[in-house]
């Protein structure tokens, strides 16, 4: 019989023993078990049990499978793992045309279209519509036959994509098997494929520590993630899915209303958004547009507007379409964040690491509510792959607080003379050479810190940075005078400023030269995890640098280890790995380290073992508000000094919220759980006794 994958299997009859023959009942049984908590975790955000626990029967399922290979079906949770690269993706026609949206960009055309679809349905009264989000990912059409997902495709030009299913089966949100013991003939199911904003930060820290391209967008990264040949790539990448629509369906009744369709597709667990809601008529348009507005920044994941759609199936039909899209829809995108403009030039900045950055000098253009002038270009390679050259016109990207790049240029704009990039063979600043090794993307200025006053300046920048040692008063301006003026070299001379060199310079006075050094001495105490990230050590970001003051507990046994036992800390790969024993082994760097040690920087050091107990070993938390005292970072690092673990989301795993003033949702889920909530005076409280 099969497995009811929607509701948990019978508690009250024991699962079958694996030591028994009927193999094929068991392995149905962990499936249902698997893909039920897996939608608990993925879909629900409401995990039902520790990780440990199904990691124990995702391996017997896999040990059963392995045995019996007759047990694999395509909906075991064990062929999301991705398998051996593809040659090249095979081309899908789609049984319902993947069609476009017409856009509205302002009040008036919201209005029009309410207009166009009273009149196409003779309508007395206002229309009843469904709302819903414009996600800024890749589209996807997934199919489903009798319950089991056997095909997923891009959109492609929306009548014919490209085959990605085994890619679209890592993706964990998405059930391999429909959640019912009834399902459709045929369902393809219409959605969005994309990244959430936590999830692409996470992936870039991994590609950077790891000396890897770092994408420029969470959709580049969606896109890229899902059209990997190579399904292993795929399956490392957190992609998430939202249904929005329907292709094909055979054997099943159509649902009445659009709003019913999301909700028949929540019933089988597909993962439907929750920032959706039914209105009337153009003002109830315009209001959940208005609202989304407001909420934009704080949301999970991005998006370019909202799409209003006919309620009414029945009404859906009755419009029909025009050219290549439906009368009965319509997307109401942002202001936008997109612009044509001028590529007047093409300049190199140097990182604190020595990269050098082609930066495009733009005409004047306004894009994303601000007046852009200057654009990443990322690299050599992108600037010649995009075909970018001097005199082009361009278009520019900026979304949100990202730094604005160019995204191509416009061919039927292109004039007879323009001019080609070419990388400079010496640094702008030092002139000093400029090398690119053979297996890196990026080149760089060979003059390091000691020659080059631009990587100078980049390193003390993120040494006093929020993140790394937090030393409030030091700005780019500060710094710039600091080290032109030959006041300062290294970090540590920072901590042998005196009043009146301070008071001395541009834009200071004595109080502010006080507030500087009150903070340099407050930034004194500090973290091991924090000094680690301050040195700025190349591929090691904040999380490596946490796992290394982890796992080694004080700077002397780090210092010491060698590139074997590097390789033993969470996360840390022969790049990274190297990387750290380069800058330690460096003369100057140890030098500097002492400097450091010997002004008075300091910390909370553990024996050096890897196994040695902290009080909080094992314990989430998560913070939420404003605190009395601590900022959020502050109180963190105390957390993570003790042992625990400082999570951004609460779920059944979370041990503690520690709550402050204007607490929200997170607070209002902890009660909901029955998780235990504390304050900052609790949290005190917790740390002195644990």
């Amino acid at each position: 019989m099969e497995p009811d994958l929607f509701s948990r299997p019978d508690k009250s009859e024991a699962p079958p023993n694996p030591e028994a023959s009927h193999w094929q009942e068991r392995a149905a049984w962990l499936k249902a078990e698997l893909n039920r908590h897996s939608h608990a975790y993925y879909v629900l955000d409401s995990p039902t049990i520790p990780d440990a626990e199904y990691d124990k029967m995702f391996r017997e399922l896999v040990a059963l499978e392995q045995a019996h290979p007759d047990l694999i079906t395509s909906d075991s949770p064990t062929q999301r793992v991705g398998g051996k690269p593809l040659p090249q993706f095979e081309a899908v026609r789609h049984a319902v045309p993947m069609l476009s949206l017409n856009n509205a960009f302002d009040d008036e055309e919201v209005a029009g279209f309410d207009r166009r679809v009273r009149e196409g349905l003779q309508a007395a009264g206002e229309v009843e519509y469904s709302t819903e989000l414009k996600f800024d990912g890749l589209a996807i059409s997934v199919r489903y036959e009798d319950g089991v997902l056997v095909q997923a495709a891009t959109r492609g030009d929306g009548m014919t994509g490209e085959n990605v299913t085994p890619n679209i089966r890592t993706v964990r949100a998405m059930p391999l098997r429909l959640h019912t013991k009834h399902p459709p003939k045929v369902l393809e199911v219409r959605g969005e494929v994309l990244m959430f904003k936590s999830d692409f930060a996470r992936l870039n820290d991994r590609q950077r520590e790891g000396g890897q391209k770092e994408f420029a967008n969470p959709r580049n990264a969606a896109a890229g993630s899902l059209r990997q040949l190579d399904s292993r790539i795929t399956a490392q990448r957190a992609l998430r899915f939202f249904a929005y629509g329907i292709g094909a369906l055979e054997g099943a009744e159509m649902p009445a209303s659009h709003s019913g369709l999301l909700d028949w597709y929540a019933t089988l667990g597909l993962p439907v958004c929750s920032e959706r809601a039914v209105v009337m008529g153009a003002t109830g348009l315009l209001e959940f547009f208005t609202s989304i507005g407001v909420k934009r920044k704080a949301l999970p994941y991005d998006i370019d507007g909202v799409v209003y759609k006919v309620n009414g199936i029945e009404q859906q039909r009755t419009l029909g379409f025009v050219s290549r899209a439906p009368r009965f829809a319509l997307a109401h995108k942002f202001p936008a964040e997109e612009a044509m403009t001028v590529l007047q030039g093409i300049d190199v900045q140097v990182g604190r690491t020595g990269a050098i950055t082609p930066v495009a000098r733009l005409a004047p253009v306004f894009v994303g509510g601000v007046t852009v002038t200057n654009a990443t270009l990322h690299n050599e390679d992108e600037v010649h792959r995009k075909d970018i050259r001097i005199g082009d016109t361009v278009i520019v990207r900026r979304a949100g607080d990202v730094i604005p790049e160019v995204v191509s240029y416009v061919p039927e704009l292109r004039p007879a003379h323009t001019l080609a990039f070419v990388m400079p063979s010496a640094c702008p600043v030092c002139d000093s050479p400029i090398v690119r090794p053979e297996d890196e993307a990026i080149a760089r200025c060979s003059g390091g810190w000691v020659k080059c006053p631009a990587q100078r300046k980049g390193g003390l920048l993120h040494f006093v940075s929020r993140r790394a040692m937090d030393i409030e008063g030091f700005g780019e301006q500060l710094i710039d005078q600091l080290v032109d003026k030959h006041i300062i070299t290294t970090a540590a001379d920072l901590y042998k400023l005196g009043f009146r060199a301070l008071a001395e310079l541009d834009r200071m006075a004595e109080k502010s030269a006080q507030n500087v050094l009150n903070a340099l001495e407050k930034s004194k105490s500090t973290t091991l995890a924090r000094f680690i990230y301050a040195l700025g050590i190349r591929h090691v970001g904040e999380a490596t640098a946490k796992e290394l003051a982890r796992h080694f507990g004080n700077l002397d046994a780090l210092l010491a280890a060698s590139e074997e036992q590097l390789l033993e800390v969470a996360d840390i790969g022969p790049v990274v790995a190297r990387s750290i024993i380069a800058f330690l082994s460096d003369p100057m760097n140890r030098e500097l380290i002492e400097q450091l040690r010997a002004t008075g920087v300091h910390w909370s050091e553990g024996t050096g073992s890897v196994s040695e107990a902290k009080p909080f070993q094992g314990k989430t938390f998560v913070l939420t508000g404003t605190l009395p005292t601590l900022t959020r970072d502050e109180a963190a690092a105390r957390i993570e000094a003790a042992g625990g673990k400082v999570a951004g989301s609460v779920s059944k795993k979370t041990n503690y919220v520690v709550a402050g003033e204007e607490a929200g949702s997170k607070l209002a889920k902890a009660q909901e759980l029955g998780i235990t909530i504390i304050d900052e005076a609790g949290l005190l409280q917790l740390l002195e006794h644990e």
